[in-house]
């Protein structure tokens, strides 16, 4: 799980990226120029920043050069546009951008330089855990016996815990009432059929888009129609 940042002057497509990153487990902050960028980058450092090249008030590109120069660019910036030419693509990377999406873009490209980009912060940025788990581990010796050698010392038993079963709510056990109106009961159907395949992928709508063999946005449209409530999906950990 990572912080991103996601910089468009669009509504549209800072809700679509925030729906779609969200649901991949990442925390997203949206903002909608590039003042609102650097307020949210002062106030606490993103793992990775999609940043949209033509915005009203300064560009994607200025605030880049900006970044560079003032040493805070410490992160994964992944440049985003639908009008921009090749010369433009070269000096945002030139200053230092990871990636450059051009719009419209796919579900697919996008998770892929999104966990490439964070792959590959996480590699030269390793975190304290890593630290400690390439640090040598120091056992404690076993206190000596009162008239004899030191007992060696024992591992604790772990007491196997059985799997937990998924629990994939009523919808599996849904019934339908022939007798109601064609339409009615195909609305129903899909509307079980949905709610079982959020339950089943854990609120994944990714997965829930592979599994049912619909195009994201075209899934969030029909889960809207039919009243699917997405919260439902996804299971809180105690």
């Amino acid at each position: 799980m990572a912080n991103i940042l996601v910089v468009d002057d669009e509504l549209g497509i800072r809700d679509l990226l925030f729906e779609i990153l969200n649901d991949e487990g990442h925390n997203v902050e949206l903002a909608e120029n590039a003042a609102a960028a650097r307020t949210a980058r002062q106030r606490e450092r993103p793992d990775l920043v999609l940043l949209d090249i033509w915005m009203p008030d300064t560009d994607g590109v200025t605030l880049l050069k900006e970044w560079s120069a003032a040493g805070l660019l410490s992160m994964p910036v992944i440049m985003m546009s639908g009008h921009a030419t090749i010369d433009t693509a070269v000096e945002a990377t030139r200053i230092g951008a990871a990636a450059f999406l051009e719009k419209p873009i796919t579900l697919k490209k996008l998770l892929k330089e999104v966990e490439k980009c964070l792959q590959r912060e996480d590699t030269a940025r390793p975190d304290a855990a890593q630290a400690a788990a390439a640090a040598p581990a120091s056992v404690p010796a076993a206190a000596p016996a009162a008239n004899g050698p030191a007992a060696p010392a024992t591992a604790p038993v772990l007491a196997a815990v059985p799997p937990t079963p998924v629990d994939t709510g009523p919808q599996a056990r849904q019934t339908f009432d022939l007798d109601r109106p064609l339409r009615e009961v195909r609305d129903a159907f899909e509307k079980a059929y949905f709610e079982f395949h959020l339950a089943m992928e854990n609120g994944s709508m990714t997965r829930v888009a592979e599994k049912t063999g619909l195009e994201r946005t075209h899934l969030y449209r029909k889960l809207k129609q039919l009243g699917v409530d997405l919260s439902k999906g996804k299971k809180t950990a105690l």
